[in-house]
């Protein structure tokens, strides 16, 4: 067996304005660390020591709300659970600066009440609170927290806490971090959605959310900030323009302000200088091959899921596809079979590695089909 590649033109609408080689590089930015992801795509647009490993300070929270919308979503936790508040629940936070819920020890909370005081608030004693009630203690959700980062494949993070407190390796970078935040919008948007509420009140105490782009900036809907003496003014936020979502991620700036002024920045560069292009959609057809032995002369060949890219602005004609398929082709091929690999290049850099998959059944054909065919394919016709 043997491949056959080759190159297809690809021809896409857009405004030819300039070439690739005009987009500017990255604004510059005081975080000491920074990661712009484009959420459709899951390519990265920016990026400044995105692997640095750093105390992720109550971005934490992102990962602890992932897990419980993971427990409720698999019947094993639901929003209207009485949560008992425990004393090391009520006592995070008491005695310092640290933000609150303002939960009262021996009290019951509706577990959606705790998430909102969580994720709204950045309550660190509600962090607690859902850590125990659904792991029986911080270390034990801890544990749940460390499987799941690996699942989502954040090789370069560990939690010890549900809050962000700062401990000995308890880390994350930032782009493990954008990784969970695509996971969390792709897998539980409803539970994304309370990101963008930018106030909760609990026992009569009204809150803010610290993430003041959601008030300078419409089409921002999340994500979380986080800070320590540590870690330093930290942002993850995500917004929507037109349709298309884009990820950034800014740790250790020096200020409040200067954390928002970053993201911002780096969200405005990505919108300005980049398009998501779509190239196929699910189950669309690439190109047709054919078949020997089938019901069918020949065989549709396509991408089992929507297949989009993202690349700087007005270089879609510039994309070039390379499918490589295996050769000769046999009946019987079902639906989905793996059949070769598009990839798909802009100036001799690869951006994509796709499967390529039968787009639907081919059964064999008749006895006299199948000798035909055995006899072309001897002769290599």
């Amino acid at each position: 067996m043997h491949s056959i590649r080759l190159l297809l033109v690809l021809l896409i609408a857009l405004p030819a304005i300039g070439n690739a080689r005009s987009v500017p590089e990255a604004p510059p930015l005081e975080a000491d660390a920074y990661i712009l992801m484009d959420a459709a795509t899951g390519q990265v647009i920016a990026e400044h020591d995105a692997d640095q490993r750093r105390s992720p300070a109550s971005i934490t929270k992102v990962m602890t709300s992932y897990v419980a919308f993971e427990e409720i979503a698999a019947g094993r936790a639901a929003m209207d659970d009485e949560v008992l508040i425990s004393e090391k629940a009520w006592r995070q936070g008491i005695d310092s600066s640290q933000s609150r819920m303002f939960i009262e020890v021996g009290s019951r909370v509706p577990l959606e009440a705790l998430l909102h005081g969580m994720i709204v608030q950045s309550g660190n004693d509600a962090s607690v609170a859902i850590a125990e009630h659904l792991a029986g203690s911080e270390a034990g959700f801890a544990s749940m927290m460390n499987a799941t980062a690996k699942r989502l494949g954040m090789t370069n993070s560990r939690f010890q806490n549900a809050s962000g407190m700062p401990v000995e390796q308890h880390y994350s970078t930032a782009r493990d971090i954008a990784k969970l935040i695509h996971a969390h919008i792709k897998d539980f948007p409803d539970g994304y959605a309370i990101y963008s509420e930018k106030e909760f009140t609990y026992n009569e105490i009204r809150q803010f959310n610290r993430n003041r782009l959601l008030w300078r900036d419409d089409t921002v809907d999340g994500v979380k900030t986080g800070y320590t003496s540590e870690s330093g003014y930290c942002l993850a936020s995500s917004a929507v323009r037109d349709g298309r979502r884009l990820i950034s991620v800014v740790l250790g700036t020096p200020s409040p302000s200067q954390r928002t002024q970053d993201s911002l920045a780096l969200l405005n560069y990505g919108y300005r200088f980049f398009d998501t292009v779509t190239l196929f959609g699910a189950g669309e057809e690439v190109q047709k091959r054919p078949i020997y032995g089938g019901a069918q002369p020949e065989i549709a060949i396509g991408v089992a899921e929507a297949l989009s890219v993202t690349v700087p602005r007005d270089a879609a004609d510039a994309i070039k596809l390379d499918a490589e398929i295996r050769s000769p082709l046999r009946a019987p091929i079902a639906a989905g079979e793996r059949l070769g690999t598009l990839t798909v290049t802009l100036d001799d850099e690869t951006l994509l590695v796709e499967p390529l998959v039968a787009t639907g059944d081919v059964p064999e054909g008749g006895i006299f089909k199948r000798l035909f065919d055995a006899v072309r394919l001897r002769l290599g016709v």
